[in-house]
């Protein structure tokens, strides 16, 4: 087969299948990337088994059909040398030989057999479940949740982004037992109920490449595997199997205590505070009384401590509570809003963090963080 192709569109789809292949793989044929010429489209697929992605280009000069697996670093190098330019494929799938030419040179690669590659799940047609959402949706759901994701062996359901299609909208959930995202969008109604555990892998790469996409994206899925088919793309992957734990249950319902805060102020404050916190609680205290904030932190170790005051609008108890200083920063760089409302009941439940005036109606976002005791000094 043969075909011709601009270097830079065909560099920009091999990247982003790409981001799918391991470094390691079990299977040496994983190491490659797949193309198949049929009908005038060019198929490339990338897999590492839990996920295949697949992207499509139509050929406007072409001849025969035929499929050839090539390596995948090799052939990404190599196109990253050349400037935009059409280059000519002549590949020959008998002797697996393909031979790149272009405006200055030609150039050979070795190709492996394609009828190697393993083929992407396909759902089973009786329990596929099907809605069509936002790129900008899925994008907000995705990057606003994956951050609170787990990385716990023993509790691999945690470590993936629980999807939830109700008839009151979308819910993305995420959780690693210390801080707990909720994301959800209105404007996405599903007729029937249902769920699933988008695993992280996946989930990076859709956070990856939905920022270029134009057209909705089609999620369907099954008990097993889930697909988002959008513009010339379409990535298969495995779900991760099991119940997500109750994560309504966690949330406190009566939180009387109320603080608004500077969300960038507070944050520039984490930062520089968290350097004195003891390198392994990462405790900081926050002291409130009145309109004012403390920020302080002590490691007995080293002898060093901080302590910073700031402003804020309160209405509640006095209150003292103790929180991990990288996580709290961590869920206040990924809210958007100038404040944040932090509301509490008591130092020994969990503090929820909410953007303050979101201009999305639409749009909920709900963070919750435990709190941690504090040694007093």
């Amino acid at each position: 087969m043969d075909f011709v192709i601009s270097s830079s569109q065909l560099l920009s789809h091999l990247q982003i299948v790409s981001r799918v292949v391991n470094s390691k793989n079990s299977l040496p044929i994983l190491d490659n990337v797949l193309m198949s010429v049929e009908d005038g489209i060019l198929k490339i697929t990338a897999s590492d088994l839990e996920s295949t992605i697949t992207t499509t280009l139509p050929l406007e000069n072409y001849s025969g059909d035929g499929v050839i697996a090539t390596d995948t670093k090799k052939i990404l190098d190599v196109l990253k040398e050349f400037p935009e330019q059409p280059l000519t494929f002549n590949i020959n799938t008998d002797d697996k030989r393909i031979d790149i030419t272009s405006q200055n040179g030609k150039y050979t690669l070795v190709g492996v057999d394609g009828s190697d590659f393993p083929q992407a799940t396909q759902l089973k047609a009786d329990k596929t479940i099907s809605i069509s959402i936002s790129p900008d949706i899925l994008y907000g759901g995705i990057t606003s949740a994956i951050f609170a994701t787990g990385d716990d062996e023993l509790r691999p359901i945690m470590n993936g982004i629980f999807i939830e299609l109700q008839e009151s909208g979308i819910n993305f959930v995420a959780t690693d037992a210390h801080k707990l995202v909720k994301y959800t969008r209105k404007e996405v109604k599903a007729q029937t109920e249902s769920s699933f555990i988008l695993p992280k892998k996946p989930a990076n790469i859709l956070k990856t490449i939905l920022p270029k996409a134009s057209d909705d994206v089609v999620l369907e899925f099954d008990e097993k595997n889930a697909v988002f088919t959008f513009g010339s793309i379409r990535l298969v992957c495995r779900l991760l199997e099991g119940v997500y734990p109750n994560y309504n249950s966690v949330i406190p319902r009566e939180n009387p205590n109320k603080l608004v805060v500077d969300r960038v102020e507070l944050y520039n404050s984490l930062r520089r505070i968290g350097m004195f916190a003891s390198q392994s609680s990462n405790l900081v205290g926050l002291k409130i009384n009145g309109n004012t904030l403390e920020i302080s932190a002590q490691d007995m170790d080293f002898s060093i401590s901080g302590k910073e005051v700031i402003n804020c609008q309160y209405e509640g108890d006095d209150m003292e509570i103790g929180f991990k200083s990288n996580f709290l920063a961590e869920i206040l760089s990924n809210i958007s809003t100038p404040e944040v409302t932090v509301e509490l009941s008591d130092p020994t439940r969990a503090g929820i963090i909410l953007p303050k005036d979101n201009e999305n109606p639409d749009e909920d976002v709900l963070m919750l963080l435990m709190p941690m005791m504090i040694n007093r000094m």
